[in-house]
This record gives structure tokens, sequence and C-alpha cells, in this order.
């Protein structure tokens, strides 16, 4: 009989445990230690959560009020929005605390205006339609790391 491979899905990532039969990958689950992927799942986090950090290194500083934008090129108010959202910590913002973080970077903008324009076109939207926080969305994110993010750094002029 040839192996047996069953893979799990994470947020993170895949798990995959081969064995020789289906009762050899029970064997293995059962011994696995308790909390053991809500573990891996934790440490796998924690190590991905530095790069946006690193993706912003030189356009974004980060202070005790939040991240603020020192990118040197001209950046659209969409764009500052954008890449606070993704620069803060956690991805959420209110429409005033972006307005206040814009205002540190030197930056104003009618930003309740800009986050209903964004939402129209897929870039932001509200977690919870109860709150007041915003965040990117899947698009908007991939907005960020493949257009603003090399704009800002020159790449492809």
């Amino acid at each position: 009989m040839g192996k047996v491979r069953v893979s799990i899905r994470m947020p993170f990532g895949e798990v995959s445990l081969e064995g020789d039969s289906g009762s050899e990958i029970l064997e293995i689950l059962r011994g696995l230690p308790e909390g053991f992927l809500e573990e891996i799942e934790g440490l796998i986090s924690s190590k991905l959560t530095s790069l946006p950090s690193l993706m912003l290194k030189d356009l974004v500083e980060y202070t005790t009020e939040g991240p603020i934008i020192i990118a040197k090129k001209k950046i659209s108010h969409y764009e500052a929005i954008g890449l606070l959202l993704y620069a803060i910590e956690g991805g959420l913002a209110t429409a005033s605390k972006l307005k206040k973080l814009l205002e540190a970077s030197g930056i104003r903008a009618m930003v309740p205006a800009r986050l209903n324009e964004m939402a129209k076109r897929g870039l932001v939207f509200k977690p919870d339609p109860a709150k007041h926080d915003w965040q990117l969305t899947a698009q908007g994110r991939k907005w960020i790391e493949e257009e603003v993010i090399p704009k800002l750094r020159g790449e492809g002029d």
C-alpha cells in the first residue's frame, strides 16, 4: 500500500502529515501535544507581523501615536489613508484617528469622504458596521503592496 497524506489548512498555511496508513496518521495526530497547532500559528503570525514594517522602512515612521508618513514622494489622499491602514497595528482605525495621523504627517484631507470613496472602489470596508473602524480589503492590501509602496520607493519609474 502507498503512503497516506493528510493536509490541514490553517490561517498561516498548511500542515501536512504522512504515514503508511490511516491509523498511523491518527496515531500521529493523537500524539501531538495539546495546543500544538495554535502554538505554531502564533509563532508564525508573530514572525509575519514584522513583514509590513520592513516593507514600510523609509516610508512610514512608527510613533507612540501611531504610524506617520515620511515618504519623500508626493502621495494622494487615498494612498496616504491606505498606507496608514496598512501600517497600523491590527489594521483597524477610525476616520478621526486617520485624520490625526495624516495631520501629523503633514497631510490635510477630508478623511470620511475619502474612506467612503475608497469603500466604493473596494479598497476599504467596515468589518463591523456597528463600529467606526475601517480596514483595508484584500484588494486594498494588494494595491498598497503592488502599486503604492513600489511607487513611493521609485520602483518602475
